[in-house]
């Protein structure tokens, strides 16, 4: 570790080092997803390729560089590698393993009453309590905040078990509020409709910023004694270190906010275009089912009485269902 070269670029990009998280994570996550879009496959049924480009690279391939990178090799002897490493897992990963809604996935392909199970713990007290957006919010800024203004950061510098349990708190709190806001699956209370999460995604976008506002501005150097220690005579001093990784978080937290966001306005537009198609499609079925009006001609030839004048006003002013009422408001 003391030995370690410079870092230039060029390492930068070409130093690499195995890691048993990383490796879990993209074989275990990895190798389930994939039996999902197997699965479907074999049943005739399709799954977005999107989806599954967003999983794999942006979700596992940020987990694998955030672990097994250059950033894994330098964290213990510099302090911006480590806090580059941590936001990554926190924000990213989380955010392209959403985008691949593995849940929905899951429910799909799983076999009905497996299904049912996962979609009944989902629903549960225990999940929607912790994805609640505002109590997942406040989860993962204590999570970081803990992480490095308790001797928690130190102590995985030292010991690799830690250092793997704090890759996975990482990557848990981050998915608990993004998970919820980008699944098909119904995770959030009722009222939390599309533009009450675009809300709360610009205030989760804030908040995400705070950790790094406070690593940058701490006059306290987190794991001084470690970093002193082990701090390369090429590297920046540890003050300047500390300045470093605290403004490349906040960096990369703003920068993820914006597609977070726009990934929420995608799943909007998305899911009006659904509503609307259904509504057609129940048109077009009540349409087809009414009995066609007799000709008033052939009503009078055939001494009939003269149709009533309500049968004469458009259909959504007489219809007594939900697409009469839903046009009648459109009218109005």
């Amino acid at each position: 570790m003391a030995n370690l070269p410079e870092l230039t670029p060029g390492r930068m990009l070409g130093t690499w080092q195995a890691d048993p998280f990383g490796i879990a994570a993209v074989v275990v996550l990895g190798g389930l997803y994939a039996w999902g879009v197997v699965g479907l496959a074999r049943r005739g049924e399709r799954w977005p390729v999107a989806r599954t480009l967003a999983f794999a690279v942006l979700g596992l391939g940020t987990t694998a560089v955030a672990t097994m990178s250059a950033l894994a090799v330098y964290d213990r002897v510099l302090f911006w590698p480590a806090a580059v490493q941590n936001i990554l897992l926190d924000l990213i990963a989380p955010l392209g393993l959403a985008l691949g809604d593995p849940l929905a996935l899951a429910r799909r392909a799983l076999p009905a009453r497996a299904g049912e199970r996962l979609e009944r713990a989902l629903r549960g007290r225990l999940v929607r309590t912790l994805t609640f957006p505002l109590l997942s919010t406040v989860l993962v800024l204590a999570s970081e905040l803990s992480i490095y203004f308790t001797p928690y950061f130190e102590t995985a510098l030292r010991h690799g078990a830690v250092h793997q349990v704090m890759y996975l708190q990482l990557v848990l709190t981050g998915c608990l509020f993004v998970l919820p806001m980008l699944s098909h699956e119904e995770m959030l209370p009722s009222w939390c409709g599309y533009p009450v999460r675009a809300l709360f995604v610009f205030v989760d976008g804030l908040v995400d910023a705070v950790p790094g506002i406070v690593v940058m501005t701490s006059s306290t150097l987190i794991a001084g004694g470690w970093y002193r220690a082990h701090t390369p005579g090429w590297g920046p001093g540890a003050d300047r270190d500390q300045q470093i990784g605290g403004g490349l978080m906040l960096t990369i937290a703003e920068l993820v906010g914006l597609p977070f966001l726009i990934a929420v306005f995608v799943e909007w537009v998305r899911a009006e275009k659904g509503a609307t198609a259904a509504l057609d499609r129940r048109l077009d079925e009540e349409l087809a089912a009414a009995p066609a009006p007799r000709p008033a001609a052939a009503a009078d030839d055939a001494g009939a009485a003269a149709p009533e004048p309500g049968m004469m006003r458009p259909w959504w002013e007489t219809d007594q269902g939900a697409i009469g009422e839903r046009f009648r408001r459109g009218q109005g």
